[in-house]
């Protein structure tokens, strides 16, 4: 068959025996990269009632939330109501305490004067949206590359440890859920997890510990990078563009730097 003789093909079964053993090595030590759970009927697509997440369960946004949900309309053409679906879900989610019973969606489709589906499909494919209930304070720890290299594992040995659940857990009190999950763009102050709103980086398994102690205490904890660096500095402080820029000036900046000499006279 397609011209190969029966010797070629022995030849080759053999070659194929030969390096496989090897490949298998290699593959062994080479990192086990996670796959995303399948989307199929049973996993993350389908709904599954339960006494706190079903059709029958009231939503309605606050007075205050009908304001808000008021102006993301405004925003958008009347033939377009559909565009306000992402916010006015991300603004139910927050009203119910960080998740999305499919009642919110329902409410949110009317609204947008979609069918009940636009909204489930939003709401199912961005991970932005939870379906099920999560904790007080939602822990997203980032497993993505930079932040594997530069310590993840530690991290969420250390989260597992402090808040007793594994990935994907809540607490007893209902006070933290743990998540990991790819990138968070915060990868030049890797590791980092995310809580609710706020990136906490640089992190070590001790700051991580006092992080979360100080939730569970009531506190508020610092956010932004912990060795404090600003934006995307590198560790260290800043390597370059070390001077005042000399210019050329866009017309703004030329403005606002005569406005700064000027002050700076003044004084």
């Amino acid at each position: 068959l397609f011209g190969i003789s029966r010797d070629s093909s022995r030849m080759l079964l053999s070659t194929s025996l030969h390096f496989r053993a090897p490949v298998k090595a290699v593959c062994k030590q080479a990192r086990s990269y996670r796959a995303a759970a399948p989307l199929s009927a049973g996993h993350r697509v389908k709904h599954l009632e339960t006494a706190v997440n079903n059709e029958s369960v009231p939503f309605d946004f606050t007075p205050e939330n009908w304001t808000k949900a008021k102006e993301i309309l405004a925003k958008y053409p009347e033939n377009y109501k559909q565009s306000a679906l992402m916010p006015l879900l991300d603004l139910a989610q927050r009203q119910y305490g960080g998740w999305l019973p499919i009642s919110a969606m329902n409410k949110v489709a009317k609204i947008c004067e979609v069918a009940p589906m636009a909204a489930y499909e939003v709401a199912s494919f961005y991970t932005m949206y939870n379906r099920n209930p999560v904790g007080k304070y939602f822990v997203q720890l980032c497993g993505t590359t930079p932040c594997e290299i530069r310590g993840a594992k530690s991290i969420m040995s250390t989260l597992k440890e402090e808040l007793q659940v594994e990935n994907g857990e809540t607490t007893p009190d209902g006070l933290f859920t743990l998540l990991e999950v790819e990138c968070l763009g915060a990868c030049v102050h890797a590791p980092m997890i995310q809580i609710n709103d706020d990136f906490y980086e640089d992190l070590n398994e001790d700051n991580t510990r006092e992080i979360i102690r100080t939730l569970r205490n009531g506190g508020t904890p610092k956010t932004g990078s912990y060795k404090g660096r600003v934006v995307a500095e590198p560790e260290g402080g800043k390597k370059t563009l070390l001077e005042e820029p000399k210019g050329p000036y866009a017309p703004f900046l030329e403005k606002e730097l005569a406005a700064k000499k000027e002050k700076e006279a003044s004084q």
